[in-house]
């Protein structure tokens, strides 16, 4: 049997108590595949799964992919024991179960990491580590013990961190080091990831893929839940489809995958009908850029978008488009160049003035910028435009209220209890919707979208595709920025590139394609080896 512990790069076994511990309640399931059979859950009113088999074998990392509601989730709770399911169950090697808590299921060599980590903040790592089985003389924690223990759990997956610091002081990243560090310690064959890299910086999700790696490699059975396909195809060798808590196909070998067959796997329709692309007559110009400059851009930017026309901007990271942005939405002042509205020179000063002037913005990071996760789905809606529907500008009138966010959530269709429920617990993609009703509730004539999609199911992004044509449609104009080469192609009518703070060229939606993208985004260097 391997190394309770061990990674690729090996760490030390653990005490004899500790590894006796696990060895005890793994000795007939270690080693073997992970079966799901006919598993099956239904809540009052509701069918989450419905008999959902198959298997993921030791020495793979198996993707569960499929649009919100599709039951990947679901099925993590009941291999983690938080539900029982109400048919089927599952194999670990030659053992059947069917987990009734989440003892049992770390108790037969299973670990799942949360999105939302399962650790004590103000406790440190070392006892977050064994919390459960610390080690101890006399009845009093054996701090001695303790640290030499973490520190072995700890040894080639995150040796930066300090045993005795505090879990709420670190970074997101090491909190998952340390939630991974915590499932080796209790021998876990199985590891379960859901949406591990949500909020992980670039490095980060680098250093998780190695040792997702590291773990595939020591033969643990590895499944991965993300709705992010270059993820997916860089780590996984397995893919299961889960469609409306139901089974829909395995797909055994990534390398004979396409991107495009998975996403009409995943939605039952062809991808060029997930961007739903429609032809439309351009008005006249609504924006013009003249010459603009600013933090971000190191040359003078000029185009111009029309009413009824989306303008796709891309680039790499560093491009300067997000800053683009922010300068025309009034987050950041341009240095030089002028804006012009519709014939009408704009002096946008702020936020405020940009808003009043018709020009809206999504940010990029709509968990810090686009929404206020403690208010409900209603009142991020009417934030902005209740101002002017407000008796005397400053008392709420109620029946505008209701109406306003009820119109939207049924326009937009925002999966969502009621207008009353907290933003905070909604998906990535309605939370996106419920920001685009916010502007929808105000005079608009210029939308500015950075990432709309990001971190967001396939279904969702269809439906927020379908929204922007629809804008497109009624005469707005809209930009957006992306860095996902098959969107931008998919939606823009036109398509703006910088590279390094500056406009490399425009292409038509008809000129466009991943060559020309690429070649205009990548930085151009002279025979001294500088980039110009």
């Amino acid at each position: 049997m391997i190394s309770l512990v061990a990674l690729a790069t090996g760490l030390p076994d653990l005490c004899d108590e500790v590894v006796m511990h696990a060895q005890t309640q793994l000795q007939h399931s270690a080693g073997g595949s992970l079966r799901f059979n006919g598993i099956g859950k239904t809540f009052p009113g509701v069918k989450a799964l419905d008999g959902i088999s198959f298997v993921a074998h030791p020495g793979q990392v198996h993707a569960l992919m499929g649009e919100n509601g599709a039951g990947k989730s679901t099925l993590l709770k009941i291999l983690g024991g938080a539900y029982t399911p109400s048919s089927g169950d599952l194999q670990i090697g030659d053992q059947t179960h069917v987990f009734k808590s989440t003892a049992d299921s770390i108790g037969s060599g299973v670990a799942v990491i949360h999105q939302e980590l399962h650790l004590v903040p103000e406790m440190t790592v070392a006892e977050n580590l064994f919390l459960g089985h610390l080690p101890a003389s006399f009845g009093l924690i054996n701090r001695s013990a303790l640290r030499q223990q973490a520190l072995a759990c700890l040894k080639g997956l995150a040796d930066e961190i300090d045993p005795q610091e505090k879990v709420g002081r670190l970074s997101l990243g090491q909190r998952q080091l340390v939630e991974i560090a915590k499932a080796l310690s209790r021998g876990a064959h199985v590891i379960a990831f859901d949406e591990p890299t949500s909020s992980l910086s670039a490095r980060e999700i680098d250093r998780l893929m190695a040792i997702i790696g590291r773990l595939r490699d020591e033969g643990k059975v590895v499944l991965y839940v993300s709705h992010r396909m270059e993820e997916v195809f860089r780590i996984c060798n397995a893919v299961t489809v889960f469609k409306d808590g139901r089974y829909v196909r395995t797909f055994e070998d990534m390398s004979a995958l396409s991107h495009d067959q998975l996403v009409t796997c995943m939605v039952g329709r062809d991808i060029q009908d997930i961007y739903d692309y429609r032809p439309r007559q351009r008005g006249a110009v609504a924006l013009k850029v003249h010459g603009l400059l600013g933090p971000g851009l190191r040359e003078p930017v000029s185009f111009d978008v029309h009413k009824g026309e989306i303008l796709g901007l891309f680039g790499l990271v560093g491009a300067g488009r997000t800053e683009l942005l922010r300068m025309l939405s009034g987050l950041e002042r341009n240095t030089a160049g002028r804006l012009e509205l519709r014939g009408h020179e704009l002096n946008l000063r702020s936020p405020r003035d940009a808003i009043a002037a018709g020009i809206l913005l999504c940010p990029e990071d709509r968990k810090k910028e686009g929404i206020m996760p403690l208010s409900s789905v209603a009142e991020n809606i009417n934030i902005s435009a209740r101002g002017a529907h407000s008796t005397f500008g400053c008392l709420l009138r109620g029946l505008w209220e209701k109406g306003n966010a009820d119109k939207q959530i049924k326009a937009l269709k925002v999966k969502t209890p009621d207008a009353a429920q907290k933003i905070m617990y909604l998906s990535g993609g309605n939370q996106q919707k419920a920001i685009l009703g916010r502007w929808l509730s105000m005079p608009m004539k210029v939308l500015l979208l950075d990432e709309p999609t990001r971190g967001i199911d396939i279904g969702a992004k269809a439906e927020i595709y379908q929204i922007i044509h629809n804008l497109a449609a009624s005469g707005i104009a809209v930009i957006v920025v992306s860095s996902d080469l098959m969107e931008v192609m998919g939606i823009s009518d036109r398509i703006l590139v910088l590279c390094e703070g500056a406009m490399r060229g425009e292409l038509t939606r008809e000129q466009a394609n991943e060559s020309n993208l690429l070649q205009l985004a990548l930085p151009r260097h002279r025979a001294d080896g500088v980039a110009n």
